[in-house]
């Protein structure tokens, strides 16, 4: 009966649904929460949460193996992924909604620490989510087909998501608040998560093979030059596209000049929508030239499409280029699943031991390494330009605010265009190039 279970065909809907619920929290949190402390309340500074950030990536580079490890571990008969997204799911929303909803007497001196706490709280529990839930996928999906097609749903949730918790979280907290907004999507993430989780059908035969041990897993990995390869390459893409959602409002309100809540949602909406209506379009170059060098290809258009954003005059213009950065994001969210899928592979067949958990969260790591990232252009963003809070913007905030959203990404994102060309699976493609022939 439990090898029928554990056979049974998982629902690509219902697994890329899930990301969703992953991406609901998460989203706004990273994009809203600079702006929500040090441009509305103005209880911290740019270099405070550029400490805050700094110290929650080493917090990162601990948890993420703790969490990747635990996972491949678990040994229960609901498999061992699901009880970690049951329970780990309302107690990343519980973090997150206080997170913002800070004590109403919260005093000036004790912000900073307040802020600190509920980040690492929050980011922590969202890396044992994520380790959890990409570990399933490779597991859920064997053939390239299937991965290909539940990647391309998945991100295509990931990106609705994204319409939601960022384009139009200016509009939703104009009218109820950051306090209710979080307690709005926290709920409605619990839900997803929990759908998610209890619809994937485990290969409960993974768990007849050889526990991994700690030290022999990290070895494993960390001496894979394809684990670093591919994690250099997402982490300076995460820093890139972070500092772009974070640096979306300031870009609006101190270089384009307005004040509206509307003109932050134009912005990032129409480039999320814009990578949703694209993704089909890649999901066909993908399958015509293969992963890398679409891979490759969409790191290029959204490296060099970025850097117009610095000149243009106004709203309708950013607006405009936004759709390159749209056609970019697309390729490299309907991409770089497939390649760390291909990386999970080898080594699996290599060692015989299914660890999904562990590479998915050290790769996690790399990806949250973009935080050092991150933290240097707040740090920057202070120190060179004397942009401090919304109370003391500097004598050039318009400057600053370009250099956040546009400059320091455009140079993180043409890294990573550069990383990719180190990556390659010459057996692999040359299969695939005579499948797709």
């Amino acid at each position: 009966m439990e090898k029928t279970k554990a056979v049974k065909k998982n629902s690509s809907f219902r697994y890329a649904f899930g990301m969703f619920g992953t991406s609901i929290p998460i989203n706004m949190f990273k994009t809203f929460a600079t702006v929500f402390y040090v441009d509305r309340l103005s209880a911290i500074t740019f270099d405070q949460f550029a400490l805050i950030t700094a110290a929650y990536t080493f917090l990162d580079a601990i948890d993420n193996p703790i969490y990747g490890f635990l996972s491949d571990r678990t040994r229960t008969k609901f498999g061992r992924r699901k009880p970690w997204l049951v329970i780990g799911a309302p107690l990343l929303v519980l973090c997150y909604i206080m997170f913002f909803n800070p004590p109403a007497a919260i005093a000036q001196g004790s912000a900073f620490a307040y802020v600190t706490l509920m980040y690492m709280l929050t980011g922590t529990l969202d890396s044992l989510i994520n380790a959890n839930y990409g570990a399933l996928f490779p597991e859920l999906f064997k053939s390239e087909a299937d991965r290909a097609k539940t990647n391309t749903i998945r991100q295509v949730f990931q990106l609705t998501a994204m319409v939601l918790s960022i384009a139009l979280t200016p509009i939703i907290t104009e009218k109820i608040g950051f306090n209710n907004t979080a307690i709005a999507y926290g709920v409605l993430a619990i839900a997803v998560i929990w759908f998610m989780a209890f619809g994937a059908h485990e290969d409960l035969s993974a768990m007849e093979k050889p526990k991994p041990t700690f030290f022999s897993s990290i070895k494993a990995v960390v001496t894979n030059p394809k684990f670093w390869k591919y994690g250099m390459t997402n982490a300076a893409f995460a820093a890139a596209i972070s500092l772009v959602q974070a640096g979306v409002p300031f870009y609006v309100k101190y270089y384009l000049g307005r004040t509206d809540g509307m003109s932050s949602t134009l912005l990032l909406g129409i480039a999320i929508l814009s990578a949703i209506l694209f993704m089909p379009i890649w999901f066909k170059i993908i399958k015509k030239m293969t992963v890398i060098p679409a891979w490759r290809m969409a790191f290029g258009i959204i490296g060099f499409g970025i850097l117009p954003l610095y000149f243009v005059p106004n709203l309708p213009s950013a607006i405009a280029v936004t759709l390159i950065l749209g056609f970019g994001m697309a390729g490299v969210q309907a991409s770089m699943d497939l390649v760390s899928a291909k990386i999970l592979d080898e080594d699996a067949k290599k060692y015989g031991v299914q660890r999904e958990g562990i590479y998915s969260s050290l790769l996690g790591v790399l990806n949250k390494a973009s935080g050092l990232f991150v933290a240097a252009g707040y740090l920057i963003v202070d120190k060179v330009f004397g942009f401090e809070s919304g109370e003391n913007p500097g004598a050039a905030p318009g400057d600053a605010s370009r250099f956040l959203m546009v400059l320091f990404p455009a140079i993180l994102l043409i890294l990573s265009f550069g990383f990719s060309f180190l990556m390659n699976f010459k057996e692999e493609e040359k299969a695939e190039a005579m499948i797709s022939e």
